[in-house]
């Protein structure tokens, strides 16, 4: 997976939004429910284009649900319910394979459901072996990574992922996030497994085993969280020495809000972020949600997405057009995952087989929580 583009930082060009984007898509709902994540990434999302979209289409109301970490078990539940209430939900693509899988959310037509490249490049072309299936419309590459108290680490600050696990010359709380994404990769790469070994020792009771021995070796140290606001605020009250969040949110602590926070990048997990469209909406509501997902994705609004986040977008042609910061005027190519700087070691989701496996460790995590 190219997950490796180089953000240049050039001046942004300005593309009108307007209601060009309305083409083929007939009577709309003049109301809009979107699903994200909360915090800065949604805020980026929203001055990205949300703000920009409603601005050209008078009439259109919007309400965002903070709900992305819980969305296919409540997109299953509103399914069975005969009820579906969102109209856009920003999910991960491990969670897009289970929910596309399922029957839950939209076989799209990708090349014409989505704006092509200002230079007619198609869409499937432009954000190329990001595209995993036919339901998701990949937006932004990040990553979870890890976050530390620059003065409580002593002299020598952590360089390694281990440094997770090395209470001896770290001490004090860890804040992990409350699943076994990440985790079970972290835990057996630093307990010897090579990267490329990883899932296939996963795939087996002993590999699953070994991997939460190893976080057994820091449990009593971790401070468990599901908002990845919680962490920033945990190494800003000093409460942990170290933990994972995305790298947005670290971002927005370090260089936003100054606090005395460093970035682990090494075996940090890329990751891919995007819409999908429920599966069963009625016409108005799906034409108004394929138009906004028309707008919201094209070329010059993922790059606007990553003036105020640092996240890279997903389109190739969108990487040419991302500058500096919105509001701090710095360069923001250094701080995006995809940066080679960055990126030396990188950890890849497999994605097939979260899909495939994710509900029985999940099972095996929270029993595992519950010892």
């Amino acid at each position: 997976m190219k997950l490796t583009k180089t953000l240049m930082a050039t001046t942004a060009l300005t593309v009108a939004a307007g209601s060009a984007f309305a083409d083929g898509h007939g009577n709309m709902s003049d109301s809009l429910t979107l699903v994200s994540w909360g915090g800065a990434y949604q805020k980026s999302q929203t001055r990205a284009y949300v703000e920009p979209y409603v601005a050209n289409n008078a009439g259109l109301s919007y309400t965002w649900d903070e709900s992305s970490a819980e969305a296919v078990a409540k997109l299953r539940a509103m399914n069975e319910a005969g009820n579906v209430t969102w109209d856009l939900v920003d999910v991960v693509a491990s969670d897009a394979l289970r929910l596309c899988d399922e029957g839950l959310a939209e076989e799209l037509e990708l090349d014409e459901d989505l704006a092509a490249a200002p230079d007619g490049t198609s869409a499937t072309d432009d954000f190329g072996d990001l595209i995993i299936n036919d339901c998701f419309v990949p937006q932004i590459v990040y990553s979870t990574t890890i976050g530390y108290r620059t003065d409580l680490v002593g002299d020598t600050a952590p360089t390694e992922i281990c440094a997770l696990f090395d209470l001896e010359t770290y001490p004090g709380k860890r804040a992990l996030q409350k699943r076994p994404i990440d985790n079970v990769e972290w835990a057996l790469y630093c307990d010897g497994v090579a990267k490329e070994d990883i899932y296939d020792v996963l795939s087996t009771d002993e590999g699953v085993d070994r991997a939460f021995a190893k976080l057994g070796t820091i449990k009593d140290n971790v401070v468990w969280w599901s908002a990845g606001a919680e962490t920033p605020q945990l190494l800003a009250d000093g409460e942990v020495v170290m933990g994972s969040t995305f790298n947005g949110r670290l971002f927005s602590a370090i260089v936003e809000q100054n606090q005395p926070i460093g970035m682990l990048w090494d075996m940090q997990s890329f990751d891919l972020d995007g819409w999908i469209v429920p599966a069963g909406l009625p016409a108005d509501r799906k034409a108004r949600a394929l138009d906004f997902l028309k707008f919201a994705t094209d070329t010059q609004r993922l790059a606007d997405q990553a003036k105020y986040i640092s996240y890279g977008p997903a389109r190739a042609s969108s990487a040419p057009l991302v500058g500096q910061h919105a509001d701090l005027g710095i360069d923001m190519a250094p701080h995006m995952p995809t940066d080679p700087a960055n990126a030396s070691n990188v950890h890849i989701y497999d994605y097939e087989w979260w899909a495939d496996n994710r509900d029985d460790i999940d099972a095996r995590f929270q029993a595992w929580l519950a010892k």
